[in-house]
């Protein structure tokens, strides 16, 4: 099992849309590649996230980002749907440089490629988020969310 950290905007729908794909074995919601976080809760620089851990023998980095793409606006920068702010930024982040290779020269392949404003970046932290924001929109499927139920729930068995 391998893993790879996803941000497309209000993590509650990154993750709900995630862990319905085949070859993803676990998700979990999170925040990545901020500097720290203060007493009052703000997460200086980070983005929200979805850890994801895929089996890549039965899904790849590559699939992983056509699925991706398919719920994120990659040319809107610090916004997705309503949620605006820097948290809200799409980004693929990984330990693994061969991740980062591959998800790199997939947008390098686009015809699209200059306009995309997603980050591809080594992982430098990373916070679990607290329990109430975790399978959120399993739980509380009535919940707001960026992304139409249509497309939340494309993958689900």
């Amino acid at each position: 099992m391998e893993e790879i950290y996803l941000a497309g905007g209000c993590l509650w729908g990154v993750q709900e849309f995630f862990r319905h794909l085949p070859g993803v074995c676990q998700t979990e919601a999170g925040r990545a590649n901020g500097t720290q976080m203060d007493t009052e809760g703000d997460y200086d620089g980070y983005v929200e996230c979805v850890k994801t851990h895929f089996d890549p023998n039965l899904v790849t980095v590559v699939d992983l980002m056509a699925k991706l793409f398919e719920i994120i606006d990659p040319y809107s920068l610090n916004q997705q749907g309503n949620d605006i702010g820097e948290k809200y930024r799409t980004g693929v982040y990984s330990l693994n440089p061969t991740h980062l290779m591959q998800a790199s020269d997939w947008i390098a392949q686009r015809p699209d490629s200059a306009k995309i404003v997603l980050e591809v970046l080594p992982l430098t932290h990373y916070l679990r988020s607290d329990e109430a924001h975790q399978d959120r929109l399993t739980r509380y499927p009535d919940d707001i969310c960026h992304l139409p139920n249509e497309l939340l729930h494309k993958y689900k068995k």
